[in-house]
């Protein structure tokens, strides 16, 4: 399946561009290209230019054809890139939109002159109106997934969307969001960094909700101070790699659910890549090196992230402070940067080998463990899979950056500013560049 990634904000744009007037009208966006989890292609979004009206040789109620020049103009521009490119035209109905014979036509000439200009290179066709989006490969009848992405996940455009029955053990989840929400559900690969304390508990609820395709990453084997939060784990799993414990415990409750273990260091090259295919990332690591890697990913690849964190605090024996921390990551939302999360010297110690932090004189000794308490994790990852629900699903939870207090108690959303300039989550940084941008990971 070929699928289209889209901002919600520059979705938005678009449809204000292009609709409602008394002709057709056309937007051209600009698109990199990375492979998907299921072997397709996933073209992400990155600019948009809006044709004037000298752009075009023609223009009516039924018809939108852009002039040779134009498209010269913006074939040079994606051939220098590398990007693909996405034609995207309205039709002047309120129904859901099909392509027309005229559109055939017209996609045929376009294919044929891009196939000349930019061998080998897919490119988009999308029609608009009022009643939703359409996509297909261009000049093909292959259709393309519409993704938007923001501050929700929702699907634009999802061709054949009924799959096989839902199984009945999901009948309760069907009467909170239904049918359609569950085969979201089931068509979701999902990522968790980190199958510790909270990472664990996420991937339980993950298979219990029905996602059925994971990515685990975690560079660490089960120890016997692991086992007091580590759901799923017996002692009989000490030394086993995290992964393969929450592979293990997810196949007890979908031995269908089909399961990617990585053991490696997410700061590293080819493990942060293992990220790119996955159509949502949680975040469940406590190193500011993960954090970095992930928010980098999550903005430059346009996938959706929640970021989970506890911490108990303790004094002489006595528990001092139960706090959480629960956000969620893209276009539109602040990134750790912005709020005020990353500590770049963190970063770069958490960037080194062993070797390295052995020769490094402002590293001192070894970090003392935190305390750490299943109920307490799991509460804030319930939290967090709550927020993944209502970025997928649409379940009326608005929150995308929550603090959690057992103290007082209390439960608050809060927001944080988002730097116009930030060089991760701003349309300068690296928002939408895809493989374009380098990530600023160890290649080791």
């Amino acid at each position: 399946m070929m699928e289209l990634a889209i901002s919600t904000a520059d979705a938005d744009l678009v449809a204000s561009e292009i609709l409602g007037g008394e002709s057709e009208r056309c937007a051209v966006l600009f698109a990199s290209r990375v492979d998907r989890a299921d072997g397709g292609v996933r073209f992400i979004v990155r600019n948009i230019e809006i044709p004037s009206p000298e752009s075009y040789t023609e223009q009516t109620a039924v018809r939108a054809e852009l002039n040779p020049a134009f498209v010269a103009k913006i074939s040079k521009n994606a051939r220098m890139r590398g990007d693909s490119i996405v034609f995207i035209h309205s039709h002047l109905d309120e129904a859901r939109p099909e392509f027309s014979r005229i559109d055939d036509l017209g996609e045929n000439r376009l294919a044929d002159f891009l196939a000349v200009r930019m061998p080998g290179v897919p490119h988009v066709s999308v029609v608009v109106s009022a009643g939703g989006w359409c996509g297909r490969q261009l000049g093909t009848s292959n259709p393309i997934k519409i993704v938007s992405i923001g501050e929700r996940r929702d699907v634009l455009f999802e061709p054949g969307s009924c799959g096989e029955p839902i199984q009945p053990i999901f009948d309760r989840q069907v009467r909170a969001f239904g049918e359609a929400g569950q085969r979201v559900m089931e068509s979701l690969t999902v990522a968790i960094v980190g199958l510790g304390g909270t990472g664990s508990v996420a991937a339980e609820q993950l298979a219990h909700l029905g996602v059925r395709r994971f990515v685990l990453i975690d560079p660490d084997k089960l120890e016997p101070t692991n086992l007091n939060r580590v759901v799923g784990a017996s002692k009989g799993d000490i030394e086993l790699p995290k992964v393969e414990v929450a592979a293990n415990h997810i196949a007890k409750i979908a031995p269908e659910a089909s399961v990617k273990c990585v053991q490696g260091d997410i700061t590293r090259t080819r493990i942060a890549r293992e990220l790119i295919p996955v159509d949502f990332i949680f975040s469940c690591t406590d190193s500011h090196g993960s954090r970095a890697v992930i928010q980098q990913i999550s903005y430059q690849y346009l996938i959706p992230c929640v970021d989970v964190g506890s911490i108990l605090t303790a004094k002489n024996g006595r528990v001092t402070g139960i706090h959480g921390r629960i956000q969620a990551l893209a276009p539109g939302l602040p990134c750790f940067s912005c709020s005020g999360l990353i500590d770049a010297e963190e970063v770069r110690r958490d960037m080194m080998n062993e070797e390295e932090r052995r020769l490094d004189p402002y590293i001192q000794g070894a970090q003392e463990p935190a305390p750490a308490v299943i109920s307490i994790n799991s509460t804030v990852t319930s939290l967090a899979v709550t927020m993944f629900m209502s970025i997928t699903l649409g379940i009326p939870s608005e929150g995308r950056y929550v603090l959690y207090n057992a103290n007082r108690p209390s439960l608050r959303s809060v927001t944080a500013s988002q730097n116009p300039t930030c060089y991760i989550c701003s349309p300068s940084g690296v928002l939408g560049r895809g493989n374009s941008q380098a990530l600023f990971t160890r290649n080791d």
